[in-house]
């Protein structure tokens, strides 16, 4: 669902880079104020471990489609809405300098479709009503595959949104509207039952990282080997669960090449012709990956017939400097809210 430079026009790149700069900034201070909050060295391997876990694409049955581990109500149950946000948005500016996902024209508008709505919408107006305080694990299942649901709703709805705003395309709000919500509804319920899942694990296996419990009894040796393990998993998905991804676009590439379709049988009709969808050219650090423009659509509508399992070192190291990039930038931010949290404590008096 990452939008890429193509659909964004400055205006609306500059918009949705001032919401999510409100809401970052909101959320980097929140973080300042706790005076021992044990999730923050956590943020660097959390955000390598969903960095990872988008590259693993699972196919949607009957659609020719596949979808990915987003990872922001992962993020959020886990480490509070404010840190899931920061980690969100390293993990999606990693993409976009590095590896061509997006672009970062279209950075904002992905952190917010990715990030702030995940952690600020789905987390505390669906999931945390219905698990409640003491969830049972059939309650913890089921409030975070609605949330799931939620959030890939109305995050592609901001997608939608946002592309009818910039008025780059030739393709109609209504057609593209009705491609967007139902793939992404399978693509949610999908997540959900990942993300439970992991959830029901995490509660297992280290009830003090489940539902944002770590505090200030959590030890730090218990801590190290939990960070340890994290990035041990981050590293076998990335380098290794990478080869099985499904080869078939994601939900947003599926939806704008069956919408660019139909939108070429009008203009062939007789239909006016708009500005058509341009390739999209994202502004990056390193040279972009692949991206598909309108002369690739009907390939991707037939991409599932690659190899598969793609066995590629090639893609294992990519991935795996990838994780490296997430790991350090979340480093640099737990070290960032150090000093904020350092800084804002009251002078002992002589």
């Amino acid at each position: 669902m990452h939008m890429s430079d193509a659909l964004v026009s400055p205006a609306v790149a500059a918009s949705m880079w001032a919401a999510t700069t409100v809401a970052s900034v909101a959320s980097a201070r929140a973080l300042g104020r706790r005076p021992d909050d044990r999730r923050v060295p956590l943020m660097g391997v959390l955000g390598a471990f969903v960095f990872a876990a988008q590259m693993v694409n699972f196919s949607i049955p009957g659609t020719g489609s596949s979808g990915h581990l987003v990872g922001g109500l992962l993020l959020a149950i886990l480490l509070g809405p404010s840190a899931a946000l920061l980690v969100m948005a390293s993990v999606l500016a990693v993409q976009a300098l590095f590896f061509g996902d997006g672009g970062v024209l279209a950075l904002g508008c992905n952190i917010f479709n990715l990030g702030v709505l995940s952690s600020f919408v789905a987390y505390p107006f669906v999931f945390a009503p219905v698990a409640g305080t003491q969830p049972t694990r059939g309650r913890l299942a089921l409030a975070t595959v609605l949330a799931s649901v939620v959030a890939l709703q109305i995050g592609s709805l901001g997608v939608v949104i946002e592309t009818a705003l910039s008025q780059r395309t030739s393709i109609s709000l209504g057609t593209f509207l009705l491609l967007m919500q139902p793939i992404h509804l399978a693509i949610g319920v999908i997540e959900g039952l990942i993300t439970a899942a992991l959830i029901l694990f995490i509660r297992d296996a280290r009830p003090e990282l489940a539902l944002g419990n770590l505090n200030a009894t959590v030890s730090r040796p218990s801590l190290r080997r939990l960070a340890v393990g994290t990035l041990l998993a981050a590293a076998v998905v990335a380098g290794v669960l990478s080869w099985f991804a499904s080869s078939a676009p994601d939900g947003l590439e599926w939806s704008l090449a069956r919408a660019s379709v139909g939108t070429r049988a009008g203009t062939q009709s007789g239909a006016p012709q708009g500005p058509s969808l341009r390739s999209p050219e994202p502004t990056t650090v390193l040279p972009a990956e692949t991206q598909p423009g309108p002369e690739s659509q009907e390939r991707l509508l037939h991409a599932v017939g690659r190899k598969w399992p793609k066995i590629d070192a090639s893609e294992s190291l990519s991935g795996l400097a990838g994780v490296a990039m997430t790991l350090a930038l979340g480093g640099l931010l737990a070290a960032g809210l150090r000093l904020v949290r350092r800084s804002s404590r009251p002078t002992p008096p002589p």
